[in-house]
């Protein structure tokens, strides 16, 4: 993979510019904008309500796009694919879902577990629900190095354990955790596994059947799709016993005065008239009528493959892990082989704010995130307000690294006592 070739597709990567945020959000490339403008131009219909030639083009366009996304992350079929505003409202539907009347309904005395590593789109959901459910919460630390103790994971996993929620790459951390390992663990305890997969749908191959979870969340924003976009799968006969998250349009299969039926999945789950246009240029779609491609951003990582992002953000991440261990005064978390992380480094300067440290960068033309990045658990854990976050990602370089690295020994330099 050539990130200087990549680099051409992408209009919002300006000269001078070193975006370093992608943990955050990524930039677009410009042939899944041109699908937002080609759909609204072309094919601009509401779905799944209209009969005529508009309305049947874009509700198989945006099922096509379920079905891209089904097979990008080894689902079974489209009917385990449901489209969401983001990870948060996915993991919330798991979490509200399954704290309604229904098969797999939670009771009172029953025990939810989640890591210190959680974002809180997974770890308030939990806090709030479980006092109201009456359900215990036991939250997993970290070892050394920041790495998920799974030895007090199984020591938690009992009787009354219900769900495990798990992400599967730390954004503060980096951190890989071993999903596989770990739903082999939960099913042994007759439990299910819920899985974060912000952070790694984007970076490498993801294919949830090998993981072995029940459910797993990822948006789109963080893999050059519309903001908007989110995916939360659910293995088919989970999501046949589960509760709706939301009421009205769409979702049902019948209305009466007294009572109501729901929709097949995964329209079960999608209520109300959604981001048709955000949905394909995520999952890519092929307009029958003319037979040109709506590119996905998945189609867009797919022709790059999954295996190469994962290569060339590895190398990336290397250097920025030993470029900032041999500046004295920098601190990372997480851990120091690549081989066990993704996505981002996290890292603290001595006697520098890491909001002053993210502006200085700033200034520079180098775009950062700084603060407790969504996980303030986690960074009471790790003794720290916040800390400074640079995340690579396919359109950035080695020579870019080099220039962050260089601000941040000039920033330890002339530190403010």
């Amino acid at each position: 993979m050539d990130p200087q070739a990549v680099r051409r597709d992408f209009p919002g990567l300006t000269p001078g510019l070193i975006y370093l945020d992608n943990a955050a959000t990524t930039q677009r490339p410009r042939q899944v904008l041109e699908t937002l403008t080609a759909f609204y131009e072309r094919s601009n219909a509401n779905i799944h309500r209209s009969p005529h030639a508009l309305g049947r083009a874009a509700t198989e366009m945006y099922e096509q796009a379920h079905a891209g996304v089904a097979r990008f992350i080894g689902a079974r079929s489209a009917r385990e694919i449901v489209f969401l505003r983001n990870t948060t409202e996915a993991l919330n539907l798991v979490a509200v879902s399954l704290c309604r009347p229904g098969p797999l309904s939670f009771r009172p005395g029953d025990q939810v577990i989640i890591t210190i590593m959680e974002h809180h789109s997974d770890f308030v959901p939990w806090q709030a629900l479980c006092g109201q459910a009456g359900l215990g919460l036991r939250i997993i630390g970290l070892r050394e190095h920041g790495v998920l103790d799974l030895q007090e994971l199984s020591s938690a996993l009992g009787p009354r354990t219900r769900l495990v929620c798990c992400t599967h790459v730390s954004n503060v951390l980096g951190t890989i955790n071993p999903v596989a390992e770990i739903a082999a663990m939960v099913h042994r305890a007759g439990a299910l596994l819920c899985v974060d997969a912000a952070q790694s749908v984007p970076c490498m191959p993801v294919n949830v059947q090998a993981l072995g979870c029940d459910f797993l969340a990822f948006s789109g924003h963080k893999m050059l799709a519309p903001f908007g976009t989110g995916v939360l799968y659910g293995r088919e006969e989970l999501l046949l016993q589960m509760s709706p998250f939301l009421f009205g349009g769409d979702m049902i299969e019948t209305v009466t005065e007294t009572g109501s039926t729901w929709n097949s999945l995964p329209w079960k789950f999608e209520a109300g008239t959604p981001d048709v246009a955000a949905g394909i240029a995520l999952g890519g779609a092929t307009d029958r009528r003319t037979g040109s491609r709506l590119v996905g951003a998945i189609d867009y990582l797919k022709a790059l493959g999954m295996d190469s992002v994962r290569e060339h953000e590895t190398v990336l991440l290397d250097l920025l892990v030993k470029g900032l261990n041999r500046i004295a005064g920098v601190n990372v978390v997480g851990p120091d082989d690549c081989a066990q992380r993704a996505s981002a480094v996290s890292f603290s300067i001595d006697g520098v704010d890491p909001f002053v440290a993210a502006q200085l960068l700033d200034n520079e033309g180098i775009c950062v995130r700084a603060g407790g990045h969504c996980a303030y658990p986690l960074a009471a854990r790790l003794g720290v307000v916040g800390t400074v976050r640079a995340s690579p990602y396919i359109y950035n370089t080695a020579d870019e690294v080099e220039k962050f690295l260089d601000v941040v020994r000039d920033i330890v330099k002339n530190r403010l006592p």
